[in-house]
């Protein structure tokens, strides 16, 4: 994204989002699984910092047959966008939250006893059959109930008269760097699947692959379902996906301008704790974006932006309202110049990935760091 246009008033930092880029995405990754595959769109935690609501209404346009979120928070906020759209609810829900299953008409993730008689009783209230998925733990030992229990759970939601089997499911642990033990769950999972009696896997979601697992799809089995997050805004989990060759395009970038530009002697140190001593007479930039953005303070003294598509190091730590980059070797450094912390600039890209690694993290945690006074602004939201 080149400098911000005249109708928009300026901004000292934000993130811009590409929904074209992401209605391309999506659509790439759905021709590239069998026909038969059903594409669950993960949006949780605000679509991973894109805006829930935009990055919805695009994927509502784009073939995603099912919305996935963590909380009755952000199912509402889906729900907003307009009735009908299956939405499932990852995470647990609290007792007092039990009633909104059948107020915005949500998939509930089951693992316990307890939650089939709580949401059959929310049924029964409501007069409707409530939809819900059991998710079988297969070595995540997180959510979900132990793979060797999952047929009698099963038979308990197939005998509750308010509650209607719409998936089964599980997470795999390390899909991206331990493809044995991936397979060892796939096993396990599989395994209770076929002891879950009257249970019709081709009328359901049968899902356990995410964007990271995809390279262990195997071609002929149940699952009838993906569950895509950050492939679909294209970052990419791992490099050996099956999906690797599917080409997406990065959603979001990430920007912010020059506030000054000042000469400093050798000798100088940078920032708080002095970590940095310069060692050449250099010319600095300050930034108008620090970790009260989403810059982390791992990064001091270890990242690199873009100012004139040149790369420049991050000098000293980063502060809460600022970062200090050495220019001295990009001339023509201004006031209001504009910053790219991951993105393009004039031919040259810093990706989420290389971000990520200079924070020691991760891209989900990148994108979800990205602060709420970072404005988003939406790229061709009409049109591809």
């Amino acid at each position: 994204m080149n400098a911000l246009p005249r109708s928009v008033p300026p901004h000292r930092c934000w993130a811009a989002i590409d929904l074209a880029a992401l209605e391309r995405n999506l659509r790439l990754i759905r021709a590239s699984l069998p026909a038969h595959i059903r594409y669950v769109a993960v949006v949780k935690a605000d679509a991973y910092g894109h805006g829930l609501h935009h990055a919805a209404a695009r994927m509502m346009h784009s073939g995603a047959d099912l919305f996935a979120v963590a909380n009755i928070s952000e199912a509402a906020q889906l729900r907003e966008l307009g009735p009908g759209w299956p939405i499932l609810l990852l995470s647990p829900l609290l007792p007092e939250e039990d009633r909104f299953l059948a107020d915005l008409d949500l998939a509930a993730t089951v693992s316990t006893a307890g939650e089939v008689a709580r949401f059959d009783a929310v049924g029964r209230a409501a007069g409707k059959r409530l939809k819900v998925h059991l998710k079988v733990d297969t070595g995540m030992g997180r959510l979900g109930v132990w793979h060797e229990q999952a047929p009698e759970l099963c038979s308990a939601i197939l005998a509750a008269p308010h509650l209607e089997l719409a998936g089964v499911f599980t997470h795999f642990a390390s899909p991206d760097d331990d493809p044995a033990y991936t397979a060892e769950q796939r096993k396990r999972f599989l395994a209770a699947l076929a002891r879950c009696e009257g249970v019709d896997s081709s009328k359901i979601f049968v899902h356990a692959d995410n964007s990271a697992g995809l390279e262990t799809m195997p071609g002929q089995s149940p699952f009838n379902a993906v569950r895509v997050g950050l492939l679909q805004f294209g970052i990419l989990p791992h490099p050996n996906s099956l999906l690797a060759q599917v080409h997406t395009e990065p959603v979001f970038s990430f920007h912010t301008r020059v506030g000054i530009v000042k000469a400093l002697p050798a000798g100088t140190t940078i920032s708080y704790g002095r970590t940095h001593t310069l060692p050449r007479d250099s010319i600095v930039a300050v930034l108008c974006a620090g970790y009260g953005d989403g810059i982390p303070r791992a990064v001091s003294n270890r990242a690199e932006v873009l100012i004139h598509g040149r790369r420049c190091p991050v000098l000293g730590r980063v502060t809460m309202d600022q970062t200090i980059v050495d220019v001295t070797d990009v001339p023509d450094v201004a006031c209001g110049d504009e910053v790219v912390l991951v993105g393009r600039q004039q031919g040259a890209e810093i990706s989420i990935t290389e971000f990520s690694r200079w924070a020691d993290t991760i891209p989900w945690e990148t994108l979800c760091s990205v602060t709420k006074r970072v404005p988003r602004l939406y790229r061709t939201p009409l049109g591809i």
